[in-house]
């Protein structure tokens, strides 16, 4: 079959799947079968409801890692899976089983034997959630999956319309909980409105300007942005508490406690300061050669990732990683989610072309 066509049966396929998060079984299943179908049993090893696959264990090789998630976020979408001109529809078109359709087919096409790389593929489930509940964290701390720390470079398939985006932001998502006292709201004098003490903070967060880090010459703007609030008892009572998250988006070289202590400092004695879900930034490793030969591969240039991904779980164990990946990034979480097939197969051809032609290692 075609590569064009197989690549539009298997994310036609994947996305027909539904996989919101925390229901990944069923598309887990699916991917397992296939791969031990065409690769052996051997290869495939199961965690909860993600894969790790190794095909040939090699030496004197660069090891390359790919790696995608199973789930995708809860969106609405008017009709079935389909395609529609040069657009796949379905939820996950984008974010991210565009990627895991190039994953599962590079890996079924391949020459193993005589490709210059050790290949592992890691497919993970409960990416689109909280820091603490995502399976690559475990999948990485197995003693069955140490050899994960030996990988030379992890590609993160995420959507990047081809780009070849660098490092990643940190982000701590932190709950700050004004107090007050209830009052009735016709005599407000006898209560402490818990809503008004937060006018400070939020007038510091308000006037907060975002900052520019260079790193290896990319730009990361840490920002700071309250993002949700929640308080009071009633229409007429003076509210007692009042919670506001706080999403702080930092750069590689601080760490989430850091950024936890700067809210801190900023809220003083105004509010408690509750964290609540700290994930790590990740380097952009912009000068590591095998970063330097995937950009001269065909990708749509290199830019620095402005969110948070799991290439910051590798940087933390010194492993470089990188975000790139074919689906359409504008599309990622949007309600009637699609991705532009040529995307697709171009980033096929681009990883073909990065896989194939790997200089040699010494080890």
């Amino acid at each position: 079959m075609p590569i064009a066509e197989a690549l539009r049966a298997t994310l036609l396929e994947l996305t027909a799947i539904p996989s919101p998060i925390g229901e990944e079984e069923a598309i887990c299943n699916v991917v397992e079968a296939r791969l031990v179908a065409s690769l052996g049993r051997e290869a495939v090893a199961r965690f909860q409801h993600s894969l790790v696959v190794r095909p040939l264990v090699k030496a004197g090789v660069p090891r390359i890692g790919l790696v995608g998630h199973l789930d995708t976020v809860r969106t609405e979408h008017d009709g079935p899976a389909r395609i529609e001109g040069d657009k796949l529809c379905g939820a996950g078109a984008a974010d991210m089983k565009a990627g895991l359709a190039v994953m599962i087919e590079l890996v079924e096409r391949l020459d193993l034997e005589a490709l210059p790389a050790d290949l592992t593929l890691i497919f993970y489930e409960r990416e689109e959630g909280p820091f603490a509940e995502n399976l690559l964290g475990p999948i990485l701390a197995a003693p069955e999956f140490a050899h994960l720390h030996d990988l030379d470079l992890a590609v993160c398939l995420e959507p990047s319309s081809n780009e070849l985006q660098l490092g990643c932001v940190g982000s701590v998502h932190t709950t700050l909980r004004f107090h007050g006292r209830t009052a009735h709201s016709a005599r407000p004098w006898q209560g402490e409105n818990a809503i008004l003490k937060a006018t400070r903070t939020l007038s510091l967060l308000a006037a907060r300007e975002p900052h520019d880090v260079v790193l290896d010459g990319h730009h990361f703007r840490e920002v700071v942005s309250p993002t949700m609030a929640t308080g009071g008892r009633q229409k007429n009572v003076v509210p007692d508490v009042f919670e506001v998250n706080v999403n702080y988006r930092f750069a590689p070289g601080r760490t989430p406690e850091d950024a936890v202590a700067d809210i801190e400092g900023m809220v003083g004695d105004d509010a408690e300061v509750i964290p609540t879900d700290l994930s790590p930034a990740g380097r952009p490793h912009a000068n590591h050669p095998l970063v330097t030969h995937l950009a001269g591969c065909g990708v749509h240039g290199v830019k620095t990732k402005q969110a948070w991904t799991d290439v910051a779980r590798f940087d933390a164990m010194d492993v470089p990683g990188v975000n790139f990946g074919p689906g359409t990034q504008t599309q990622a979480h949007q309600k009637n989610e699609w991705t532009e097939l040529p995307l697709v197969y171009e980033a096929y051809e681009i990883l073909l072309r990065f896989l194939t032609t790997l200089p040699a290692t010494t080890d």
